[in-house]
């Protein structure tokens, strides 16, 4: 079937920390073309990067009639589109079940519109740190992209 397969991953070096260092990692898969994409930003956290790693990874796609599978290891991203957690979000003016603003508002509109815009869009939960080849290449983007931020651009 004619599919694209994509990869994500996010990391946070310093998570906790207010001065830290983030950064994504995606491998884009249709056919025999493989595109890796990564990035890095300060003062972060981990869940920005694994959703910055999925925003980035769908605006490198050129065509939206192809089914697309992303993978990704984070249960804070599978499981938001997957239970549509983001329904009632969007109904409750973007607050939480606590009725606290729902944290990164700004990166889930976002990934939202990018994946509203397919056609045929699945989520999947994949064990991090598994073996699992392509997850662990994401994971290896995402470090490269922490590791391309210097200190001097705090």
């Amino acid at each position: 079937m004619d599919k694209i397969i994509i990869y994500t991953d996010g990391a946070c070096s310093g998570n906790q920390n207010n001065e830290n260092k983030g950064g994504y990692g995606a491998v884009l898969i249709y056919k025999d073309y493989r595109k890796e994409i990564y990035g890095g930003e300060f003062n972060t956290t981990n869940n920005r990067m694994e959703l910055k790693a999925c925003i980035e990874a769908l605006k490198a796609l050129k065509r939206k009639d192809i089914p697309v599978e992303v993978y990704t290891d984070s249960a804070y991203l599978c499981n938001c589109i997957n239970q549509k957690w983001y329904e009632k979000w969007r109904k409750n003016g973007w607050k939480n079940s606590k009725k606290d603003p729902v944290e990164n508002k700004d990166m889930w509109q976002e990934l939202l519109e990018l994946v509203e815009s397919f056609k045929n869009i699945k989520f999947f939960k994949v064990k991090g740190h598994a073996g699992i080849e392509l997850n662990e290449l994401a994971d290896a983007l995402a470090n490269k992209g922490m590791d391309s931020l210097h200190e001097e651009q705090l």
